[in-house]
């Protein structure tokens, strides 16, 4: 893959392999195993595989292979490790760079599976966890040390759509020596280039846009070669959290048409969200950008388009939010997101409802919130829809 080839050329050609027959589609190499030609090839590749020698599918795959470094080649990173999902990636991420003792600093705004490792999983291993309002940039110089080992944040926090400085969190963690891990899933690998701005470590879910049409999990985490091969693989290839080789397949014919149906996406977000921006039966429409949004002009500046999401706080509370929410039409109640399809969601009830009252109301998340995911659908016919729905709130 040439460094000089632009974006969307390197979501349609980066990383292939070709086998003998010459493909012109990624070959799928749907094998477990792999054989050698004698017993001293076998000693050799467990001592050291080369760039294309493959051990057990766990450990890597041809086909696997291709989807990382692709990623690997649009996100400007030297190495990727694909994962069965978009949590396998993040658990994986934070697992391999956290032990005993550590100090994690990590932004409150997080989705329920996030916060649950943060909060719950990794306190039990020794891990010392602070919680800062991630908009804050003095909250995060408070609560970085001088042995804070790593941070984690959202670079657009769901559902409320928070968004955080970058730069300015990577620049006070790397004053201590501590990693920045980033999860950019809703900004997009389109929208956001989090490397750019500092972070040592980005993860995707790259069940939602990558694939974007609601088929296979998985998730992928990206970050420097000596990081990836010899902190995150052996965690990762020991525990079991790798993509399989047709869920990489699905996800490389994703990334093919990824930008052209982000953007897509993106410019119909922004038009209802300008559009429904002062309506009578919202009390919000929270787009990054959107002028009212508290972190607009941050948003502009590290965000090329506002993203494929954005959230309505409805008037009248759960009971208002469940009639508008039936009342649709074209948008599909699921908590997914980044799909062709639009999808809508009550946060409260789903994707944060483990939270308790006072955790939801600290980030945000009310009763009225939904979570808006725009798809390819005509936009006139989405806005017409919502304007229907509203009206029955």
């Amino acid at each position: 893959m040439s460094d000089t080839w632009n974006t969307r050329t390197k979501l349609v050609h980066g990383g292939t392999r070709r086998s003998q027959y010459g493909e012109m589609a990624e070959a799928i190499f749907m094998t477990q195993g792999f054989a050698y030609e004698s017993a001293e090839a076998a000693e050799a590749r467990f001592i050291q595989a080369g760039e294309d020698e493959f051990i057990y599918a766990r450990y890597g795959n041809p086909t696997v292979r291709m989807f990382e470094d692709r990623m690997a080649g649009i996100e400007g990173a030297e190495a990727a490790f694909a994962t069965a999902s978009g949590m396998a990636a993040v658990n994986g991420a934070l697992m391999s760079l956290l032990r005993a003792g550590d100090h994690l600093v990590s932004a409150r705004a997080l989705f329920g599976s996030c916060l649950y490792i943060v909060e719950d999983i990794l306190p039990r291993f020794g891990v010392e966890v602070t919680l800062v309002d991630g908009t804050d940039i003095e909250a995060w110089r408070a609560a970085i040390r001088p042995d804070t080992k790593a941070v984690f944040l959202e670079s657009l926090s769901n559902p409320t759509l928070e968004l955080i400085d970058i730069k300015a969190v990577c620049d006070l963690a790397h004053a201590v020596g501590a990693q920045v891990v980033v999860d950019n899933v809703f900004a997009t690998p389109i929208f956001s280039r989090a490397f750019d701005l500092g972070a040592d470590v980005v993860v995707y879910s790259t069940t939602k846009h990558v694939d974007g049409q609601g088929r296979c999990l998985g998730g992928v985490v990206l970050g420097r070669a000596e990081y990836i091969r010899k902190v995150l693989e052996p965690y990762l290839k020991h525990t079991g959290g790798a993509m399989s080789p047709f869920n990489a397949w699905v996800m490389l014919k994703g990334l093919e048409t990824l930008d052209l149906r982000v953007r897509a996406m993106s410019e119909s977000a922004h038009k209802i969200a300008h559009a429904l921006a002062g309506h009578n039966k919202l009390a919000r429409v929270i787009y990054p950008h959107l002028s009212g949004h508290p972190q607009h002009a941050l948003a502009l500046r590290d965000m090329e388009q506002g993203g494929t999401v954005l959230s309505l706080d409805i008037h009248g509370g759960q009971e208002a939010a469940f009639r508008v929410l039936n009342a649709l039409q074209i948008f599909t109640i699921s908590n997914n997101l980044g799909d062709a399809k639009s999808i809508i969601t009550h946060p409260a009830t789903t994707t944060h409802q483990r939270l308790d009252v006072a955790q939801r109301d600290a980030l945000g998340i009310t009763p009225g919130l939904i979570r808006v995911s725009v798809g390819l659908e005509d936009v006139g016919d989405l806005l017409a829809d919502l304007e229907t729905a509203l009206a029955a709130a």
